[in-house]
């Protein structure tokens, strides 16, 4: 980082650094640096590039990268003209405007590119040895400052550091890591590393939670005390059929805490062997997350402890306590990770990541009860290869459903079979009806591969869960309707359309926070007022809750009156002032406010503690230099100075809610001069925004304006953006 600068890093930015260096695999190096990094990263194709025995850049890792990229820029020639070639020859950071992304990169399944986001292609070289190339997409409106670009690097020479050492010590866990990154200085004997796990009496083990499928080496079989399979790449068998049956809720019940936790785990349990004799086996591993902090994957050792010679028993014995506090323990995982989940999406998560692994189970399908129907939630909430197959299978199962939940009776299904790889033969499955307080909620079918007895304790298991479950999803569902109540008064608060006016374009949008309640205050407002003026109305109330869209409501509909009488921006605001402080409320409100006559481009303004609004023009955006006094309500009596200046044919203003600016552990101003630079990149790209009509050109600039704060991790305060642009030519309605 420049030492001469004033600026110094963020708590984010170091934290990421920390985390970085403390990464296991490129995968996680990327998803560290998108999740952890500023929010200005976006996903919108980031990648890792590594540099393989034959010299040649391959993508190690990437998140948001469409198929076709996937294909054609998955490996990359070193002497090449592509971003990553560049970068790595010359040692030097790539900057790829949006203009060039669009034009030379399009994707030509969703587009010309996504407009205003740049790319940034950073060289990992340590001690002047290259090892690959860091990708990222920005969502930067406008040239990269270079207090951005700083961090940029200092985040790849992150990267590059810790690839170094995972390469030296062949930790890389995103799997086997290419010859020739790196000459090691001493290079390890792959006959000695296997020979050293042999000795230690482990097998390997891999299962891919999305399609389920898992995978053990032969000594992981030698360890179970099965027979080899005939087919080198046969499905591993079904744990729940090797483990003793008085550990497998053990077993489950762990590895729920493991899939909810994610990292290292350590798990102990016996195994019965086809020889009867009883095996004492320790499982280490790890849960490996996607970059959303979702399991995808588990990999480790299966290591044989202890033997017993004389055979035991494979059924459990009489004295059942142990398994009952088993399959208690197992119960209480599953109730914490569904206790987590707060919305109906969330608790289909929790089954989907923890429930269906931990159960050993091939599918799950779980319809709630509208209007008196069962209806589909996640038709196969983890569909893997055979996802069309899933739907299917949601479709054969609903008469079951529905006779389970009528009978208030769970059903469990036993039919003997061998495992088909069909998901629509399962060889076992469970219907569970959901009742909550005696109300019907729903109903959850889950599928196994391979045959299954479903014993006293199992059934009693099954119906304790399917309680839990229920009572997850009608807390969740009361949620999901509390919120979508709330959004819908949020919504009514706001225009449903801009209305057309002449003489000008407009464009509008608003996101709504996504913490707490998810609504707010933010409102805004296009107003045809006497004489052919147009009136710009954006405002934004104190809090997040029921009471500030209530109190919004009465603000908007109160300073449209005032406008419409004919009073000035000035006027307008000291009235709503009043207003605002007469009702029986502590909250108080920013606001703008604005006319525009079309025919001359006279421009009156008056704020209240609100942004200044933002002028484009010529390649250029500035804020409006426009007094202001506080915000509304604060001093009922407070005057506030009008501004009156112009708005030449040709020219936009944009007026935003500070939610569009605003990220924590960065300075406001900062943001501010980030999306003024953008706005000039836009300007100078389209000009007067009359390509595809001012309309269209209006609306790409809103979306593109509330691209970065999508991107971001959490949304703490809701965005309202107002877009006006002045037609060369007045035109009709």
């Amino acid at each position: 980082m420049d030492l001469t600068s004033n600026r110094r890093a963020t708590r984010t930015e170091l934290r990421c650094v920390r985390l970085l260096l403390r990464a296991s695999s490129a995968t996680e190096l990327l998803g560290t640096v998108l999740l952890e990094g500023p929010s200005w990263i976006t996903r919108e194709g980031s990648a890792l590039y590594l540099l393989d025995s034959a010299g040649m850049l391959r993508l190690a890792a990437s998140d948001s990268l469409p198929e076709w990229a996937h294909e054609r820029y998955g490996v990359v020639d070193p002497a090449g003209d592509l971003p990553a070639a560049l970068a790595l020859r010359r040692r030097e950071t790539v900057l790829l405007s949006p203009e060039q992304t669009s034009a030379d990169y399009p994707d030509t399944n969703a587009g010309r590119g996504t407009g205003l986001v740049a790319l940034a292609v950073m060289p990992l070289v340590v001690d002047g040895d290259p090892i690959g190339a860091l990708a990222l997409a920005l969502a930067h409106r406008g040239t990269v400052p270079r207090r951005d670009l700083d961090t940029l690097e200092t985040l790849a020479e992150a990267c590059a550091t810790r690839l170094s050492h995972l390469i030296d010590h062949v930790h890389a866990a995103a799997g086997p890591v290419p010859d020739g990154i790196r000459a090691e200085p001493r290079p390890v004997d792959p006959q000695l590393l296997a020979l050293a796990v042999r000795a230690a009496g482990a097998g390997a083990f891999e299962r891919d939670l999305v399609t389920g499928e898992t995978t053990w080496d032969a000594r992981a079989y030698q360890v179970i005390g099965l027979p080899l399979p005939e087919r080198p790449s046969a499905q591993a068998p079904d744990l729940a059929r090797v483990v003793h049956p008085e550990d497998l809720p053990d077993l489950q019940a762990g590895m729920a805490e493991a899939l909810a936790a994610g990292g290292p785990y350590r798990l102990s349990y016996r195994v019965v062997r086809p020889d009867g004799t009883v095996a004492r086996v320790d499982e280490s591993g790890e849960v490996m997350l996607d970059i959303h902090q979702r399991p995808v994957r588990v990999a480790g050792l299966l290591t044989d402890r202890a033997r017993v010679e004389r055979p035991e028993p494979a059924a459990a014995p009489q004295g059942a306590t142990p398994t009952v506090g088993a399959r208690t323990a197992l119960l209480l995982a599953l109730t914490r990770a569904l206790s987590r989940a707060v919305t109906v999406r969330e608790v289909t998560t929790a089954l989907t990541d923890i429930a269906r692994p931990a159960l050993g189970a091939a599918s799950v399908v779980l319809d709630l009860v509208d209007e008196g129907r069962l209806l589909p939630v996640s038709p196969a909430v983890f569909g893997g290869p055979y996802r069309t197959e899933l739907n299917r299978l949601h479709e054969l199962s609903s008469g079951v459903m529905e006779h389970a939940l009528s009978r208030a009776t769970p059903l469990f299904s036993e039919p003997g079979g061998r495992a088909t790889g069909n998901p629509l033969a399962p060889a076992a499955w469970a219907v569970l009806p959901l009742v909550a307080s005696g109300r019907q909620v729903g109903s959850c079918l889950i599928t196994f591969a391979t045959e299954r007895v479903f014993g006293r304790e199992d059934r009693t298991m099954y119906s304790a869960f399917a309680g839990i479950l229920a009572q997850t999803l009608e807390r969740a569902r009361l949620y999901d309707i509390h919120h979508h109540r709330a959004t819908e008064l949020q919504r009514a608060m706001l225009p449903r359309s801009l209305p057309r006016l002449p003489g000008v374009a407009s464009a509008a949008r608003y996101l709504p926070s996504t913490e707490g309640m998810q609504i707010g205050g933010d409102w805004y407002d296009l107003l045809r007022l006497p004489d052919g003026r147009v009136g710009l109305v954006i405002g934004d109330v104190q809090g997040h809750n029921a009471e500030a869209t209530a109190v919004m409501g009465q603000l908007r509909s109160g300073l449209r009156a005032y406008a419409t009488d004919g009073h000035d921006p000035a006027a307008t605001l000291a009235r709503t002032s009043r207003l605002l402080a007469e009702l029986d409320t502590d909250l108080f409100a920013t606001c703008l406010y604005l006319t525009l006559d079309p025919a001359d481009g006279t421009l009156r303004g008056a704020r209240a503690g609100h942004p200044p609004p933002v002028r484009i023009s010529d390649g250029k955006a500035s804020e409006l230099d426009l007094p202001g006094g506080p915000p509304l309500g604060v001093e009922p009596w407070a005057e506030y100075p009008l501004a009156v200046g112009g708005l030449a044919a040709g020219e936009t203003l944009l007026a935003y809610t500070d939610g569009l600016v605003e990220v924590r552990d960065e300075d406001y101003d900062e943001s501010v001069q980030r999306m003024l630079g953008g706005l000039e990149l836009w300007a100078r790209q389209t000009g007067e925004p009359v390509l595809g009509g001012p309309d269209e050109a209006l609306d790409r600039l809103a979306d593109l304006l509330t691209l970065n704060v999508t991107e971001r991790n959490s949304r703490p305060d809701d965005v309202a953006v107002l877009l006006l642009h002045r037609l060369s030519t007045a035109g009709g309605d």
